[in-house]
């Protein structure tokens, strides 16, 4: 510490640093409390942060004080407080470094926001982000108590759900605004094992809980979240989603029936567009609506469109040759009759069922059940992708064409982002990065919410997770990805996020529109039946056990041969 911050920080050690600017009706604190003493001085000042420094005599005593809080006070991702007029500045520490020179610790400091000073009790109230007013250099340094944190991250009257306890202390509780979470998106990261999968269940179920009434879609590729929500969810699956084919729109088709590549892939995609749209044309519901498109959601019948291919490839003048056709009609003989792809590709989804699939979808009435978990773990691996455009399309389309109807929001939740939305290294040019990409966009303008959760937020497209406005962040264990989280976190959150790969299991970072400031939560723990299948499997246990794995073996392959029908 310098000689004038020695020289200032023993004179604010002799006086309380409320006394003396206040009313003389007001009773002084206790000078021998760690809270009115100070624990370092303001030695520079910066736009977003600042440099302080640190007594280490002072810092000791802390740690010897009953309230955690104060005990952890000048440590790195701790709160400390300064006072600016009649008010308190709060902190975060980023860093520290030892100052040999001045025998004491140079620490790095975020601003997190201020708050008025309650006359009688001293304590810190009215807390909002954001710094209007500065200290100034040899300012004093004083440790944020349990009562200060319990004022600042008490909720401000907005809609709140409860998700786990504020680290350092016991007993104060982490609140999450669902309003300003779900407007501007979220994200869940977390290495694989950190217990991100039963963190989402616990997000969800407090939703849920908070909003009986709502409507929510979740795309589960492992089919671990239906053991989460049995009571609370429709669980859909390859056995009962019967998503009708025709749903999808022209880019889809190409996707699913097309296998050739370069030139011979526009050719192929000139063909189906005309077949495609002939299909189409044959349904009553064409004919009433007028003029439709090649992507309009009408029915058609599968034999429509391998019929109307059948007869452009028997006429003498086109442009090709057969290879085309065969190619198209092929692969579409194929989809019907393979049993794996009959969720989708069946002659019994034929029917005007458009309202009753996004109805139930949607959960529109939810009837008490707000979340469709959609586990697409049975879809052949060909065309998950495709299935899970076809439903993020759907979210998107009906936000647009329901504007007129003040419909009810949707909150759309997508496991394994980085499968979906994934960066430019590993993108296939597949639908899917492209809807979910527009919906991270421009999704909130129509009432969309995006929630991502993903262990590689490294192979997210970049773009996606700086839209989202409130990230939650778990142990990541690689560099790469610590550093792309680190890039879309705002200022306020870098003492928090240098602490990411020291988080324990079930701990993380809250940062952005959904909290008041950064925090680190110890989430709360979910009960059995409430818990996602993701359960890691005992080795030991598991070899130890023996008996009946013939009898295992045998339906095993049963299952596998009949592909689970």
């Amino acid at each position: 510490m310098t000689d004038m911050g020695h020289q200032n920080f023993d004179r604010a050690r002799a006086v309380d640093p409320g006394e003396a600017d206040a009313p003389a009706s007001r009773e002084p604190k206790r000078s021998s409390s760690n809270a009115a003493q100070p624990i370092g001085v303001v030695l520079e000042i910066a736009g977003s942060g600042s440099q302080i420094a640190l007594d280490i005599e002072r810092l000791n005593e802390c740690m010897a004080d009953s309230d955690p809080s104060i005990a952890l006070a000048g440590q790195v991702g701790s709160q400390i407080k300064i006072r600016v007029g009649k008010g308190w500045l709060l902190a975060s520490v980023r860093n520290q470094r030892q100052d040999r020179r001045a025998g004491g610790i140079v620490a790095n400091i975020d601003f997190l926001g201020e708050g008025d000073e309650e006359k009688l009790t001293g304590k810190i109230h009215s807390f909002r982000r954001g710094v209007t007013r500065y200290p100034v250099p040899g300012a004093m340094i004083y440790p944020a108590t349990t009562n200060d944190l319990k004022q600042i991250y008490a909720s401000d009257g907005r809609s709140a759900i409860q998700v786990g306890t504020v680290y350092p202390t016991k007993d104060i509780r982490a609140g999450m605004y669902v309003d300003a979470m779900l407007g501007k998106h979220f994200a869940l990261l977390g290495s694989t094992g950190t217990g991100k999968s039963t963190s989402a269940a616990l997000i969800l179920h407090r939703i849920c809980e908070a909003a009986p009434e709502g409507h929510i879609l979740m795309i589960d590729p492992h089919g671990e979240y239906s053991a989460a929500f049995k009571q609370t969810g429709l669980i859909l699956d390859v056995s009962n989603l019967q998503m009708p084919y025709w749903l999808m729109n022209f880019e889809e088709h190409c996707e699913v029936l097309l296998t050739s590549n370069g030139n011979e892939r526009q050719v192929d995609a000139d063909i189906l567009a005309k077949c495609l749209l002939k299909a189409r044309s044959k349904n009553r519901l064409a004919e009433t609506i007028g003029k439709i498109t090649v992507d309009s959601p009408i029915p058609y019948l599968l034999s429509d469109l391998s019929n109307e291919i059948q007869n452009e490839m028997g006429k003498l003048d086109k442009s090709t040759t057969s290879a085309p056709y065969m190619r198209i009609k092929n692969k579409l003989e194929e989809l019907k009759a393979d049993p794996r792809y009959q969720f989708m590709f069946s002659g019994m989804l034929v029917g005007d069922t458009m309202a009753e699939f996004i109805a139930k979808i949607f959960r529109m009435p939810s009837n008490g059940k707000p979340i469709a978990i959609i586990d697409v773990s049975g879809v052949p691996s060909d065309i998950t992708s495709t299935v899970v455009a076809v439903l993020s399309r759907l979210v998107f389309d009906f936000a647009i064409w329901g504007r007129e109807e003040k419909t009810r929001p949707i909150l759309l939740v997508c496991e394994e982002a980085h499968r979906y939305v994934p960066n430019e290294k590993n993108a296939d040019g597949s639908s899917v990065g492209r809807i979910l990409s527009r919906i991270a966009k421009e999704g909130r303008k129509y009432g969309i919410s995006l929630g991502l959760i993903t262990q590689r937020p490294s192979d997210l497209a970049e773009g996606v997770l700086s839209q989202c406005g409130t990230i939650i962040s778990m142990r990541l264990n690689n560099d790469r990805d610590q550093a792309f989280v680190k890039a879309a976190m705002p200022e306020g959150a870098r003492g928090f996020l240098d602490s990411i790969p020291a988080l324990r299991n079930r701990e993380c970072i809250i940062c952005g529109e959904g909290v008041a400031i950064p925090i680190r939560v110890a989430f709360d723990n979910v009960d059995e039946a409430k818990r996602p299948a993701s359960e890691d499997p005992s080795f030991v246990e598991l070899w130890n056990a023996s008996g009946g794995e013939e009898d295992a073996v045998w339906r095993t392959v049963q299952r596998w041969r009949t592909q689970g029908q």
